[in-house]
């Protein structure tokens, strides 16, 4: 993988999140095509600016809190605090997990949630990390406000359409998941049952600019099925569509959505 060294530098990072087990050198150095030596060169300086450990058991690298905290130092400054009230009322009205991901470039990232939920079952998915859009309700939404080409363009550039990782629900075709957008389209919101992850639920809804309608980002509720039955999903629609409505109106304050 050929590139500037700032490139080379963000691979590895981008990397080691990907794998918070930790890995090993040679399976990195491999894996971005760089070679062991400039990876080990480049890890280093890393350790050294606090970014990066090596632990020392098992001598795989891994990504320290750092860049961590940095992330949520910015979105602490930039906004965040005018949308995470927003999350928490319909979390609590729901009882469930709520998110908030920003959308760029074709990828969606969850960047806030609020958990409405502090007994019994939960779901606590990671945050930070890209959407899969074909499976779940926030991909779902995101695409549907999409032309059927451009929602493909984007499916397939993501490239993980591995089924066996899903739900049993999943779409199974590009044709499948057409008609899918085409029922989100109708209704304004979009919804799955055990397509993302076995045994949950999802509801999400976009989050458009106030004035030109592009789409900012996406708001979800995801849940157990046992609670989340696709009946309750859409009698809960209302809410989400408030939410998102409320949240587009305040992302002229908050640089999350510039």
């Amino acid at each position: 993988m050929a590139g500037s060294l700032i490139e080379r530098t963000f691979n590895i990072l981008e990397a080691l999140a990907r794998e918070p087990g930790g890995v090993n050198l040679q399976a990195l150095a491999e894996s971005l095509r760089i070679p062991k030596s400039g990876t080990h060169r480049m890890l280093s300086e890393m350790i050294r600016l606090g970014y990066v450990r090596q632990d020392g058991t098992s001598s795989r690298y891994q990504l320290t809190s750092r860049l961590i905290a940095q992330g949520f130092r910015y979105l602490s400054a930039s906004g965040a605090d005018i949308v995470q009230p927003i999350l928490d009322r319909l979390a609590r009205t729901t009882g469930e997990l709520v998110r908030l991901g920003v959308v760029e470039d074709g990828n969606q990232t969850w960047i806030a949630k609020a958990q409405g939920t502090s007994s019994g079952l939960r779901y606590e998915p990671e945050m930070g990390v890209d959407v899969p859009l074909f499976c779940t309700a926030s991909g779902h939404a995101m695409l549907a406000c999409l032309s059927d080409a451009q929602a493909l363009e984007l499916v397939e550039r993501q490239g993980l359409m591995d089924f066996s990782q899903y739900g049993p629900k999943a779409p199974r075709s590009s044709t499948e998941l057409l008609e899918r957008l085409q029922l989100v389209r109708q209704r304004g919101y979009a919804w799955v049952v055990e397509s993302s992850v076995p045994g949950t639920s999802a509801l999400a809804a976009p989050v458009r600019h106030f004035r030109d309608g592009r789409v900012l980002g996406v708001v979800s509720i995801t849940g157990p099925s046992v609670r989340l039955p696709e009946e309750r999903l859409h009698e809960m629609a209302p809410l989400l569509l408030g939410t998102v409505a409320e949240i587009a109106e305040a992302s002229p304050a908050s640089e999350l959505f510039g």
